[in-house]
């Protein structure tokens, strides 16, 4: 007779070598729709030396301690970069550091992983374990050539950039790890409401490099003031109604840009795996 055991947890890793994008920001506000629904939701923070989300969790769990609203949490840890002078050892030592932590939030659904805005060792290994990898993006050109090297003249992509390369590689590790396939998906944020040729020219770029380099687009956040507010108190734009305080139309804005970007990734929970009886007994 088999039995049956929780897959292991749905992993999003929110990744690219480029700060200010808004990682951290869309990894919050993915833990707290998944808290929402009901899942249990871990949440490992790669970049701990800035450690923005560690401080975005904390900030929460002292929000509902000040204020008693019972907000859901996520299962919060941070994994240090290692210090060994030995390359290869403190490579050794993040792997260990990396997969000790995940298998201590095994019994999760989603683990939401926020790696650092470059492309060493430890974020390496973050975008190796993603089952979503996604990528937020500013809608410049500066930001395009996170992704590839486009032709001044004609607008078109010359090459992928290294960070492209990079989640190529780590896609062929996955692979081979476990025949894992990671679903990349990169969201434009703050796009002007008034659509420029500027604008124009970046969605063709990014429509060309998607279907190159196999990534899939997803709309993102606007320049809205009202996101960097809500990091103070830990808080999304999902938990409004829960505080009591009172919508505003860039609330309310924010909230369908917030949803349109969780329906276009489109998570689903991992379902349980059916277990041979003689490995359950």
């Amino acid at each position: 007779m088999a039995d049956t055991r929780p897959a292991r947890p749905h992993v999003i890793v929110l990744g690219n070598q480029k700060g200010g994008t808004g990682k951290s920001t869309t990894a919050m506000h993915l833990i707290a729709s998944l808290l929402q629904r009901g899942f249990k939701v871990g949440a490992i923070d790669l970049d701990a030396r800035q450690g923005t989300l560690t401080r975005y969790v904390e900030n929460r769990r002292a929000f509902v301690r000040r204020k008693g609203v019972p907000l859901p949490l996520p299962e919060l840890a941070a994994v240090q970069a290692s210090d060994a002078s030995d390359r290869k050892a403190a490579e050794r030592e993040e792997s260990e550091r990396l997969a000790e932590t995940l298998a201590g939030l095994a019994g999760c659904a989603f683990v939401v992983i926020d790696t650092a805005g470059n492309a060493d060792h430890l974020s390496r290994l973050g975008h190796a374990q993603a089952d979503t990898l996604i990528t937020p993006l500013n809608d410049s050109f500066i930001d395009l050539d996170l992704l590839a090297e486009i032709d001044p003249d004609t607008h078109r992509v010359v090459r992928p950039s290294q960070y492209s390369v990079m989640v190529w590689e780590q896609r062929k590790v996955r692979a081979l790890k476990d025949r894992g396939t990671i679903d990349w998906v990169v969201s434009r944020n703050r796009v002007a409401s008034i659509a420029s040729r500027n604008q124009k020219r970046i969605e063709a770029a990014l429509l060309e490099l998607s279907r190159r380099i196999g990534f899939r687009l997803a709309p993102g956040f606007g320049e809205r003031v009202i996101f960097r507010e809500l990091f103070l108190n830990g808080l999304t734009l999902l938990d409004v109604k829960e505080t009591g305080e009172a919508l505003t139309m860039s609330h309310v804005a924010a909230r369908q840009e917030v949803r349109a970007l969780l329906d276009a990734i489109g998570l689903k929970p991992p379902e349980a795996e059916p277990v041979p009886a003689e490995a359950a007994a």
